[in-house]
C-alpha cells in the first residue's frame, strides 16, 4: 500500500502544530510514563465526522500520517474544499465517495448503521450521534455488522466483543488501510526514541523504595505472589474496567487469547 502513496507535501491549510505534552495531563503531572522526545511532527486535521453530508467528494491523494498508524486520503468536495479522512483499504486516487444517511454500500462511503447491510465491515464508527467517529480507527481495524434490532445495531468489534450501538450512528464502509502495520519491525532502540518512546526500566532492577519488585542481590525474583505496578496495585491479567453504565450494551465480552 505504501507504494500507492502520493509523493506530495501535505495540505498546508490542514496542518497545525501541537504542543509536546510528553505524557503529562493538563495539571502538568506525568500520567503516561516513558513518553517524550521524538522527531517533530505536524498534526493533520482529520474529519472524523460528517461535516459534508450529501456532498460528493473525490479522492485526490493518499498520504502518510506521522501521528497515526493508518494512511489518510485527501478529499476534494464539490465547491473546491479539501479535507482529510482515514483511508480505507483498497481506495484509489480518483474514486468518489459520499456521506449520506442512506448511500451505496461501497468502500469509503459513510452512512447510518441502520442502513448498512448485515455482514458488512465498517470503520470510524460513532458512539454518540453527531460526535464523529470514535472507535475502529487504527491500521487494519474493522468491525462487522451482525444484526439490526429496533433502534440498536449489533457490532462485532476488532477484539471480537459484541456490543449494541444506536442505529442512528454513522460508520464508514470498509476496513482501515495499512493492515501490514502490525508486522512492522522497529529494528533498533534509536527508531523507538524517534517515535517519542523513552527507555523502560524493569522494576526488579530498581531499589525497594522505587518499586515493589526492587531489592535483593543480583538477579533475584520479585518475591511476590503476583506482579505489582510501581504503586503496589495488581498487574497483568487484572480487570481494569470498572462497573460502567455502558456495560448493558455489551452482549458478548472479548475472548481471551
Amino acid at each position: 500500500m505504501k507504494s500507492l502513496l502520493t509523493k506530495k507535501k501535505p495540505e498546508k491549510k490542514l496542518l497545525i502544530t501541537l504542543k509536546e505534552k510528553a505524557g503529562r495531563a493538563r495539571t502538568g503531572r506525568i500520567t503516561v510514563r516513558h513518553r517524550g522526545g521524538g522527531v517533530k511532527r505536524r498534526y493533520r486535521l482529520v474529519d472524523f465526522g460528517q461535516k459534508k453530508i450529501n456532498i460528493p467528494a473525490k479522492v485526490i491523494a493518499l498520504e502518510y500520517d506521522p501521528c497515526r498508524t493508518a494512511f489518510l486520503m485527501l478529499l476534494e468536495h464539490e465547491g473546491g474544499q479539501k479535507s482529510y479522512q482515514i483511508a480505507p483499504q483498497g481506495i484509489k486516487i480518483g474514486d468518489k465517495i459520499i456521506c449520506q444517511e442512506k448511500a451505496e454500500i461501497r468502500t469509503g462511503n459513510r452512512l447510518k448503521l441502520k442502513n448498512i447491510t448485515i455482514g458488512t465491515m465498517v470503520y470510524n464508527v460513532e458512539l454518540t450521534p453527531g460526535q464523529g467517529g470514535k472507535i475502529v480507527r487504527s491500521a487494519g481495524a474493522a468491525a462487522k455488522v451482525l444484526a439490526s434490532e429496533g433502534k440498536y445495531v449489533n457490532l462485532e468489534m476488532p477484539s471480537k466483543e459484541v456490543r449494541m450501538l444506536l442505529a442512528e450512528n454513522y460508520a464508514s464502509v470498509g476496513m482501515v488501510s495499512y493492515p501490514e502495520w502490525r508486522y512492522k519491525i522497529v529494528g533498533k532502540a534509536g527508531r523507538s526514541r524517534l517515535g517519542g518512546r523513552r527507555p523502560v526500566v524493569r522494576g526488579s532492577a530498581m531499589n525497594p523504595v522505587d518499586h515493589p519488585h526492587g531489592g535483593g542481590e543480583g538477579r533475584t525474583s520479585i518475591g511476590l505472589k503476583y506482579p505489582k505496578t510501581p504503586w503496589g496495585k495488581p498487574a497483568l491479567g487484572v480487570r481494569t474496567r470498572k462497573k460502567k453504565w455502558t456495560d448493558k450494551f455489551i452482549i458478548q465480552r472479548r475472548k481471551k487469547k
